[in-house]
């Protein structure tokens, strides 16, 4: 043995460079830097040059499967926003996990080019421009529409691709496609023919600014301030015994004061108790009259008192709601043009939840108000035009618009309570007024309010009508096939469920110009909508071989046909609801070759379950019989990183365009794989630079995995598989589990085994099946909440900080050939090919670059499928022993940092380590080297108790100029005299 060698930094360092060349560091082409908005364009381009959208098409025609997902089609009126971002990453990243799992994915993108948003945007420049839409030839309007929406449509499409969204897209669909106009009307045909669609006059949300019906999906709810009134209607006849209302006035409580001049009746509960009382005292600004007999809820008595100002009162009289039936009043405003009765009806819908326990009615303004009315033959009247003013002919009133009647509507009501007062009658008129801030239902588009308004317009029946198809109702249909659809998550369904179970009939016809016209005639004698298929036949081709717009110029007569005269028909002009379009999509997607029908996944937001779930499912259900989806999905809305609504003027919004050209798409796509998705989830530019953080982190392991497999070939590979090698890892599993049967196994199984794997690897590879269980289960459930997150922590974690950290020595500085070596290179292998396969549905461009900067530009990850972990590298048993192995690294790496910092050691391949173990302990580290798990030096195991201290020395020996490791055996050869034996053979290999 030679002398020990003096270690003099120069000398040191000198040798440090001679055997440099000989270390086996990582080397790649693969960056460090993504550079993303820069590599992304030029991968997509890529990608279009090598046509891999046609490879993967030729590739899914082999498989054994096919998966279909349904988009829900945006609308084409602007560049992507960010809950499109978010929803179509969520397909993409589906559709591209069941293709590598070994499906044929049918992806057909859609767009939504018809209805108000459209129309308002064409309008917009209209304005801008002073011209008049309505001096527009309706064609030359349809035609600037459809222009409109082609533009977008080709915006959007590859606003998607630069997301990395994988799709058919040159066999997309969207509704203004002449063969989409001619499946949408053939749709309305069958509810035509089937009897399920008829025209009534029913209250709908109605725009004024729009000048068009709205569905509950176009209309979104802000809080307003509104003005409150209690108002009084005197008693004109009394059905009680006793007369207990004679000279009493009934007091209603409203939020829309401009209602009160088209009130038709009053609403009482049957089972609410009622009170009629003396005003003997009043405070000094109340309206009440003095004297006033008035009648209100009992439960509802004290809050009017305070509201009205009322301080003195007696009771005079209680009675239930059952017995106010048959009572009429008199309208608020009678002796001013309103000269009319008010009847009193029972409806079970009055509550005492606010207000005074009787409601008002407007039969053409409210649900329930036109409900019960129509039920008592209360006349319907329509005096509020479409565009929000009372008729002309309103008295006092006219061409008022209802949201400026407030005031004026005051005035009249304290006029006529004024009247009454000085004629001794009884109290009528405005009772009490103030202000609420309440939510209020507001357009969508323009955000302005709407009303309820009713108008003739288009239904389809939910309950079973007189001379329908016959069975059960389109709503009990509905509801029966929803039990066959699977819902994520889960509680989803009862949000569905509850609005089919509630919804009224559903109004398809909206009064504007660009869409799908409702093609069918009504008979002017009777009014009745005819019903004949060959009709209906002659329209869906003509659109199909001219568009919707041939309803626009063709003469009737052609539809019509023979032995019919135009002239007794009114051609109806009313288009569909976009809502109606939409759901009628799975008709020319669903039903081409090689796609699944019913589909087997729609995925939305959560507002969809009023909107086109609802839509689907019911066009679906009302036309086909069944529901067109197996399973929904949704997903919540985007929220600024405060948790607010995103909005322009808040200047809190995230535009994807912006993120892809400053972070790349990797990293927008890492935010929704890394968000719940189930919930709202919450972006900003600080939460994005957390997850570019979290990339770093997943691309460096890439990096490191490629750099230490450079040169790797199957030739170096080893089997992979456990073994029977170590007696006594057998002998502390039999400790353990002290079972003969399962010894028996483990035998069996370790004596079949192949060569052995380190037990580092093993873990591993044990690791690597437990996360494809997790892909599997997302695979399966369409619930990828939580997957990259636990790939992010096993590449950050148990790769990076651990498992490549300790095998960093192995793999730099043994020989070649050494066993160790080439274990940790056939596991990396193992690692880059899971996780690139793994990744590649999220982080589409960067595992397309990790697989590419192996393997050649050749090829693609996206043609590959999945990688698989072998059933054999299951072994819990082992990794519960990885569990304590490194619960007792963690006290050894502490007392190496505390070690550090106190200036004992400079690294931990300085130190030797003194390792108490507990008998357990000892039993589950046999075949364990504790040195090369702690990266020290040197590591002396004794026998201890958990709580005994790890005591760290400087290791005995020199440090190896070429591991670093600090050895006794280091210069015992004098032509290397600065090396340890290991690294001596290594560079005499």
């Amino acid at each position: 043995m030679s002398e020990p060698v003096e270690k003099t930094d120069t000398v040191f360092r000198e040798q440090q460079e001679r055997y440099r060349g000989t270390v086996f560091l990582p080397k790649t082409s693969f960056p460090m830097r993504g550079n993303l908005p820069k590599r992304e364009p030029d991968m997509l381009a890529h990608w279009a040059e090598t046509g891999l959208d046609g490879q993967i098409a030729e590739a899914g025609r082999r498989a054994d499967s096919i998966f279909t997902l349904h988009d829900g089609p945006p609308y084409a009126n602007g560049h992507i926003h960010i809950g499109h971002a978010l929803n179509k990453v969520m397909k993409d990243v589906i559709n591209r996990a069941q293709r590598m799992n070994g499906a044929q994915v049918r992806y057909m993108p859609g767009w939504d080019c018809h209805g108000l948003p459209i129309e308002w945007k064409v309008e917009e420049e209209y304005r801008r421009k002073g011209k008049d839409k309505d001096a527009v030839p309706v064609l030359q309007f349809r035609a600037e529409c459809r222009e409109y929406a082609a533009k977008w449509v080709e915006a959007q499409r590859e606003d998607f691709k630069r997301l990395g969204i994988q799709a058919e897209w040159d066999n997309r669909y969207v509704t203004m496609d002449f063969a989409s106009e001619a499946q949408i009307a053939e749709e309305i045909g069958k509810f035509l023919l089937n009897g399920r669609l008829y025209r009534g006059l029913r209250p709908v949300m109605w725009s004024p600014v729009e000048k068009t019906a709205l569905a509950e999906a176009e209309v979104e709810y802000h809080d307003i301030t509104s003005t409150t009134l209690f108002v009084a209607f005197p008693n004109v006849k009394d059905p009680t015994e006793g007369q207990l209302l004679s000279g009493a006035s009934a007091v209603i409580w409203t939020t829309t004061p401009w209602t009160i001049p088209v009130n038709r009746a009053l609403a009482a509960g049957p089972d609410i108790t009622y009170t009629v009382i003396h005003v003997t005292g009043v405070a000094e600004d109340s309206l009440v009259p003095v004297g006033a007999k008035l009648i209100v809820a009992v439960d509802r008595l004290e809050d009017f008192l305070s509201g009205a100002g009322v301080t003195g009162h007696e009771v005079l009289h209680t009675l239930p709601g059952r017995a106010l039936e048959g009572a009429v009043f008199a309208h608020p405003l009678r002796g001013r043009g309103f000269d009319y009765d008010v009847p009193l009806l029972l409806g079970d819908f009055v509550t005492t939840d606010a207000g005074t326990g009787l409601v008002h009615m407007a039969p053409a303004h409210g649900h329930d108000d036109f409900m019960l009315c129509r039920a008592h033959g209360v006349e319907v009247t329509e005096e509020v035009c479409d565009n929000g003013t009372y008729v002309d002919w309103m008295p006092e009133l006219g061409g008022v618009h209802v949201f400026k009647a407030t005031q004026p509507v005051c005035d009249l009501l304290t006029q006529v309570r004024d009247q009454a007062r000085q004629d001794g009658a009884p109290a009528r008129g405005l009772m009490a007024r103030a202000e609420i801030v309440h939510s209020y239902p507001h357009s969508w588009r323009s955000k302005k309010p709407v009303i309820f308004r009713a108008t003739p317009q288009w239904f389809i029946a939910m309950e079973p009508r007189e001379g329908d198809e016959g069975g059960p109702g389109l709503r009990e249909r509905a509801l029966k096939a929803l039990d066959d659809i699977s819902f994520v998550p889960a509680s989803s369904r009862r949000r569905l469920t509850s609005m089919i179970e509630q919804r009224p009939d559903w109004c398809i016809s909206r009064q504007r110009s660009w869409g799908v016209p409702i093609a069918v005639f009504v008979e002017k004698r009777t009014g009745e909508v005819l019903r004949d298929a060959d009709v209906m036949s002659r329209i869906v081709q003509s659109f199909r071989e001219r568009g919707a717009d041939a309803w626009y110029d063709t003469d009737p007569a052609v539809y019509l046909g023979e032995g019919r005269n135009p002239e007794d028909y009114d051609q109806v002009f009313d288009i569909v609801d976009v809502w109606f379009e939409s759901g009628c999509s799975h008709r020319f997607v669903l039903h081409q070759e090689g796609v699944n029908y019913p589909a087997d996944l729609y995925l939305e937001g959560s507002d969809q379950h009023r909107g086109w779930f609802q839509s689907s499912l019911l066009e679906s259900v009302g036309a086909e019989g069944v529901a067109s989806y197996r399973t929904v999905v949704t997903n919540g809305f985007v929220l600024d990183g405060q948790g607010r609504k995103m909005s322009k003027s808040l200047g809190n919004t995230i535009v994807p365009d912006d993120v892809t050209k400053t972070l790349g798409a990797d990293v927008l796509r890492l935010w929704v794989l890394n968000s719940d998705t189930n919930e709202d989830l919450r972006i900003s530019q600080e939460i994005l630079k957390q997850q570019g953080e979290l990339y770093r982190r997943v691309r460096n392991t890439l990096r490191w995995l490629l750099g230490a497999l450079d040169g790797f070939t199957q030739a170096e590979a080893l089997p992979l598989g456990w073994d029977d090698v170590s007696a006594p890892v057998d002998v502390m599993l039999d400790r353990l589990v002290p079972d003969e049967a399962a010894r028996a196994l483990r035998h069996k199984a370790t004596v079949k085994a192949r060569k052995a794997l380190p037990l580092l690897e093993q873990y591993i590879l044990h690791r690597l099946y437990e996360l494809y269980q997790r892909v599997q289960e997302a695979v399966k459930t369409h619930q990828w909440n939580g997957v990259y997150p636990l790939l992010h922590n096993f590449c950050n974690n148990e790769l990076s900080a651990f498992y490549f950290d300790i095998r960093k020595d192995v793999l730099y500085c043994d020989p070649t050939d050494s066993h160790a070596r080439r274990a940790a290179r056939t596991v990396l292998d193992v690692l880059h090919r899971a996780l690139t396969t793994w990744l590649a549905p999220a982080l589409v461009f960067t595992a397309e670059e990790s697989w590419q900067a192996r393997f050649g530009q050749e090829g693609s990850v996206h043609l590959e499928r999945f990688f698989v972990p072998e059933e054999g590298w299951h072994d819990p048993e082992r990794a519960g022993r990885w569990e304590t192995l490194r619960q007792v690294r963690r006290r050894v790496t502490t007392a190496l940092e505390v070690a550090r910092r106190e200036g004992l050691i400079g690294s931990s391949l300085e130190a030797q380590v003194h390792l108490p173990l507990t008998a357990d302990e000892q039993v589950v580290s046999e075949g364990i080297d504790w040195a090369e798990l702690c990266l020290a030096s040197e590591v002396h195991v004794q026998p201890g108790q958990a709580e005994d201290e790890v005591r760290v020395s400087r290791a005995d020996g020199q440090k190896c100029a070429r591991c670093w490791r600090v050895l006794p055996d280091v210069g015992q050869n004098e032509d290397h005299s600065h090396l340890c034996l290991r690294c001596f053979g290594a560079v005499s290999a």
